[in-house]
């Protein structure tokens, strides 16, 4: 019979034998553990964005001090899924929304889902780990929390709706817009995803600070940034407000996300006499055009009340300009303008201010914040 053990068992006699005792230590034998040399003291200068020979275990003296702020910003702007109500929306989306508006809805949330999991495994397995300084990595672990957090948001949402998880869940993969995104994501990043990818080599340097440039100014600074909208353009017009106030908290995070990519590509470039070639660049701006182009025309085939296809391709042009002079490039689409004016004061969580394209110096917890 199997004796059952409970942890208030601690004096009952034990079914083992006991250990045997130790051996005498054989004569002449050292019975102090062998010392080993005391190690060089670090060196703050020694730490390198990539290939660094300084400790990765040492966290002070920081070299890039700015990581860290971005570290102790993201842990100011905690927030949980639960915390907004979801009941007017379910009325919303059962009564109010058109079919249009329902296609748009869906499939936008469709997109997120894949994309979250898709850049919380980027951040995790191909720029985290490549990381030589641990400022760097500690608010990248943060951020592998936040997508995962995002993607919680949006099950929350689906959940919330009644809608059908499997089909939605599988739109990324059956429905050739969205899957062009995705797809295109993973051939740019899939290279640096190998934990053999040797940043010693200069092609490889190079290829990985453009497929990081990708994933922060375009995966999460454009893409994200302007897949948000369509939901925005419907909380305008007082529908969907549950699923938009949260879709406004994952937005906060992803600013921070797309800021701290471009600070490290850009100190990168810089560290390494790193050039990033035009004609590689040139191809990265227009593949990512003519995604987010087919990505619009699905999900906007019918327009719905004050939003269209040509808009949202022409707000991501926009925001790719914007994106370009941060990492101090040219900007791929001259004299786009912005044309949609209202985007920042609507998708804002605090109205005083710009809050997406201001400099994010103030954040509180997600529980504290409310509409005006």
């Amino acid at each position: 019979m199997n004796a059952v053990f409970r942890f208030d068992d601690w004096d009952t006699p034990s079914p083992f034998p006991p250990p045997a005792a130790p051996t005498a230590v054989a004569a002449g034998a050292d019975s102090e553990p062998a010392m080993r040399p005391a190690l060089a003291p670090v060196n703050a200068a020694d730490k390198r964005i990539v290939n660094g020979h300084a400790d990765i275990n040492q966290l002070a003296p920081f070299k890039y001090p700015w990581a860290w702020e971005f570290f102790l910003k993201a842990n100011r702007n905690h927030w949980t899924p639960l915390e907004i109500s979801m009941a007017q929306d379910v009325h919303d989306y059962q009564h109010k929304l058109t079919p249009a508006e329902r296609h748009v809805f869906e499939n936008v949330l469709a997109y997120l889902t894949t994309s979250d999991i898709l850049a919380m495994r980027n951040i995790g397995l191909a720029v985290m780990e490549k990381m030589s300084a641990p400022e760097l990595q500690i608010y990248q672990a943060r951020q592998v929390y936040e997508e995962a957090l995002h993607t919680w948001t949006y099950q929350h949402c689906i959940e919330s709706l009644g809608l059908d998880q499997q089909e939605i869940y599988n739109r990324y993969r059956v429905v050739p817009a969205i899957h062009g995104k995705i797809a295109l994501a993973n051939r740019r990043l899939e290279r640096v995803l190998r934990s053999d990818f040797d940043l010693t080599d200069r092609d490889n340097l190079h290829e990985f600070a453009l497929s990081y440039l990708f994933f922060a100014a375009i995966f999460e600074g454009c893409w994200f940034y302007n897949g948000f909208t369509p939901i925005f353009a419907l909380q305008r017009r007082g529908l969907m407000k549950g699923a938009a106030e949260q879709l406004q908290y994952i937005m906060r995070d992803e600013v921070l996300h797309c800021a701290f990519g471009i600070r490290v590509v850009r100190e990168l470039m810089k560290e390494e006499n790193l050039t990033l070639d035009p004609a590689a660049l040139r191809s990265l701006w227009d593949e990512a055009e003519a995604a987010e182009t087919a990505y619009a025309a699905y999900i906007l085939r019918e327009p719905i009340l004050g939003y269209s296809a040509e808009l949202h391709v022409a707000q991501f042009r926009f925001i790719a300009n914007r994106r370009a002079r941060q990492l101090g490039l040219g900007e791929p689409f001259p004299g786009a303008g912005n044309v949609l004016s209202w985007l920042d004061e609507q998708a804002n969580l605090r109205k005083e201010k710009n809050f997406f394209e201001t400099r994010v110096t103030e954040y509180q917890t997600g529980g504290a914040l409310a509409w005006e």
